[in-house]
């Protein structure tokens, strides 16, 4: 039972009083910390710099009869589906790599449904005259996914996120809606939650049956490779599910493996559905940063040479995660007011106090001087309506910053609580 609940009125007041003085003095020392995004931080980072040195001035830019320097190869060099397509258990004939952010190609496939239509299909935009559109979202989820549909006009229905996954009895039900035209999905450590998909339900989304003929799974898998252990576990690969159906796009990038915003990303799909969108991204560009693809390819030659790289910053961030887990077992387990998720990977770890705690400690950690992503982020609409959830992202501080953060949290998590217990009597 909340500790707080179980003192006297007199007793409590002294406890908030002190809190409150905790709170005064921890103001007064301002902080600036942030844990607001899964950023890298600068240890991680140079973990990468042998990326800029694969090329020079000398470097033979073709490779596989594929010149990395000039125009042509739309669908990416040979060399970069690869390797895709070995971390996504795909052949590279399904992989097209272009860009450096896998959100820009999940916006290319969301704008070719809404402009040209999946498949032959009557577009999205001409569909949803006639009455809105829907997509699933899975929370708490990445609301950057949620931005997304949401900038197309979908109504963003929420679906709630189990231990294993989604809900799929409700996944199931909704999808027999033909408004409803896709839904999101991070299958490994998701966002923020940490959790990976079970076998039952990577298979349950393979054998979905839609209304929509042009409904599609956007399967983000974002941290494919990014464990902590090496026995995290790992996500079935749902194109050995699927077979030759057009029904799911899978995304992936380098961004958290070399440098946010200089990497590489890729979308699997079916070759139908490949070719489909394809039309729309050869429209966009006639080709990609190939120099990219090409460095990429060369440091990172491989699945074995990845996971290689991956234990390093895997060095990195467990620590961090580790730290988390102590302090808020420490200093929270004992008075029953929050619970949170215990990631094996990924960048996240999703906190859930009492409901009604989250916006009012977004706030406090706020005005100390301690910036979290927004109360409610991690719902569509950015509308948590038990108002319980906060996404913590302890990669981008060093350790010394992190224990600082944390103890603030965890001060804001009990002052919190015991105003709430107070203003309860």
């Amino acid at each position: 039972m909340n500790y707080y609940k179980t003192l006297s009125k007199e007793a409590l007041a002294a406890e908030k009083s002190a809190l409150e003085s905790a709170y005064a003095a921890a103001c007064l020392a301002k902080l600036n910390l942030d844990m607001s995004r899964g950023k890298p931080s600068e240890e991680q980072l140079d973990l990468s710099r042998g990326l800029l040195d694969e090329l020079s001035s000398t470097s033979e830019l073709v490779i596989d009869g594929q010149n990395a320097g000039n125009y042509g190869c739309p669908e990416g060099l040979r060399v970069a589906r690869q390797l895709f397509g070995e971390l996504l258990g795909v052949n590279k004939d399904q992989v097209l790599v272009s860009g450096s952010s896998s959100l820009n190609l999940m916006f290319d496939v969301l704008s070719h449904g809404f402009v040209r239509g999946m498949q032959g299909e009557s577009p999205w935009s001409k569909q949803s005259q006639a009455h809105r559109l829907r997509w699933l979202c899975p929370a708490p989820g990445y609301d950057r996914h949620f931005a997304l549909s949401d900038y197309f006009g979908f109504e963003n229905v929420a679906v709630t996120m189990r231990d294993t996954g989604p809900d799929m009895d409700a996944v199931e039900d909704l999808v027999k809606d033909p408004s409803v035209k896709g839904i999101w999905c991070v299958p490994r450590f998701s966002n923020p939650t940490g959790i990976v998909y079970s076998d039952e339900v990577v298979k349950r989304f393979a054998a979905l049956k839609p209304a929509a003929s042009d409904f599609r799974i956007l399967w983000d898998n974002a941290y494919c490779v990014h464990a902590f252990y090496d026995n995290a576990p790992q996500v079935a690969n749902i194109f050995e599910y699927v077979g030759t159906k057009d029904l799911v796009y899978s995304f992936a990038s380098t961004s958290k493996i070399t440098f946010a915003g200089a990497g590489i990303a890729c979308i699997a799909a079916s070759k139908h559905d490949l070719a489909d969108v394809m039309v729309s991204t050869g429209i966009e560009r006639v080709c990609s940063d190939k120099i990219s693809q090409l460095a990429h390819a060369l440091y990172l030659p491989d699945r074995t040479r990845i996971e290689a790289h991956m234990k390093q910053i895997a060095e990195v961030l467990r620590p961090k995660f580790s730290l988390v887990e102590e302090v808020l077992s420490r200093e929270l387990g004992p008075l029953d007011i929050a619970q949170w998720t215990h990631p094996q990977g990924g960048y996240f770890v999703s906190f859930d106090g009492e409901r009604g705690s989250a916006k009012e400690i977004v706030k406090l950690c706020k005005d100390a001087g301690l910036q979290l992503t927004n109360a409610g982020a991690t719902w569509p609409g950015g509308f948590d309506a038990a108002d319980t959830n906060i996404r913590i992202a302890p990669s981008y501080p060093s350790l010394e910053e992190l224990s600082r953060a944390l103890d603030l949290f965890v001060l804001c998590t009990k002052l919190q609580a015991a105003r709430a217990a107070l203003r309860a009597l």
